[in-house]
């Protein structure tokens, strides 16, 4: 176990534990697809064993940041778009914590879209849960990066003018060594992908779709929806480059004429994670940064010296 937290405790794990005291309740309103993020998470967390303490979820901002209210765990929540580079300085410290990164469309696709392309490319060790309702929610229904073209709201009154982001394709063309795609209708899918990401080594990508009835009325409840994995039409290998890109852009075409495919569509378990690379150049120490600050054998380093020794 580690000498500043409780990593490492072998016990077993109660779900009802990472719903906090404070806020127990979700306050999102009726019918919000969040709903169903929040109940796969909990559920997930006993099966990946991973207790509170052993948790960091960082948020970004919207409707989305709210889960870290009402998840047990410790929690950042971050400003506009900047959710992945504080959880990725998290990991590189303490790599024992099993780290969640979470944000919108608008927040992950949209602000912060540069920071989900590069932390792909770096593969870090991580799962990032986007919550996909095509709309800005928290900000009352503005056009959001996966906003279909055509779609009318406050901010395109005429109907967007521009194509969605197909996020599935730029995780994949970016870096990301595990990608899906699931929906807040289908909790049990959800569970077992979101178990499947966490103990992913590497950056794993998870596009959740959750209906937003508030704002986005167009988005329906994204039901019916058909598992990849499941059915007979679809046959391709999610650890082949190629044929995953072909099955996401058909997966992300499909979506706004009306029929959702969820699943696995890409899975790379072979590439090592940017810790796991910076670790074996010893750019890395093999023990985490953040302990070392709290060991009396421990001597503090600082940039500026290292620079001064270099000179």
């Amino acid at each position: 176990m580690s000498v500043f937290s409780a990593i490492g405790e072998d016990r077993e794990i109660d779900r009802d534990e990472f719903t906090p005291g404070i806020e127990p309740q979700a306050t999102w309103c009726p019918g919000c697809g969040d709903f169903g993020v929040l109940k796969a998470l909990k559920q997930a967390m006993p099966e990946v064993g991973r207790t509170p303490d052993e948790t960091l979820l960082v948020t970004g901002i919207g409707c989305s940041g709210k889960l870290s209210s009402y998840f047990e765990s410790y929690g950042f929540h971050s400003i506009h778009g900047r959710s992945l580079p504080v959880a990725r300085a998290a990991k590189l410290a303490n790599p024992g914590l099993e780290v969640i990164a979470a944000g919108g469309d608008g927040d992950g696709y949209g602000i912060g879209g540069n920071h989900f392309m590069h932390t792909a490319r770096e593969n870090h060790d991580m799962t990032y849960i986007v919550f996909n309702n095509e709309i800005f929610g928290l900000t009352k229904g503005q056009t959001s990066p996966t906003s279909p073209k055509g779609h009318k709201s406050k901010t395109q009154p005429h109907g967007s003018a521009k194509d969605p982001v197909r996020p599935m394709s730029l995780s994949l063309a970016s870096g990301s060594s595990y990608v899906a795609r699931t929906a807040a209708v289908n909790p049990n899918q959800a569970k077992e992908i979101l178990i499947e990401a966490m103990e992913h080594d590497g950056f794993a990508h998870v596009d959740f779709l959750t209906q937003c009835p508030t704002w986005n009325k167009d988005a329906k409840q994204y039901v019916p929806y058909t598992d990849v994995q499941d059915a007979e039409d679809f046959d391709f290998d999610v650890t082949d480059r190629r044929e995953a890109a072909e099955a996401m852009y058909d997966a992300e075409s499909r979506l706004h004429e009306g029929e959702v495919l969820t699943g696995r569509f890409y899975v790379d378990s072979d590439r090592p994670s940017y810790g796991a690379e910076k670790r074996a150049t010893d750019e890395m120490p093999a023990d985490p940064l953040a302990e070392r600050y709290l060991s009396e054998d421990s001597e503090w380093e600082r940039s500026a010296d290292l620079l001064h020794h270099h000179r």
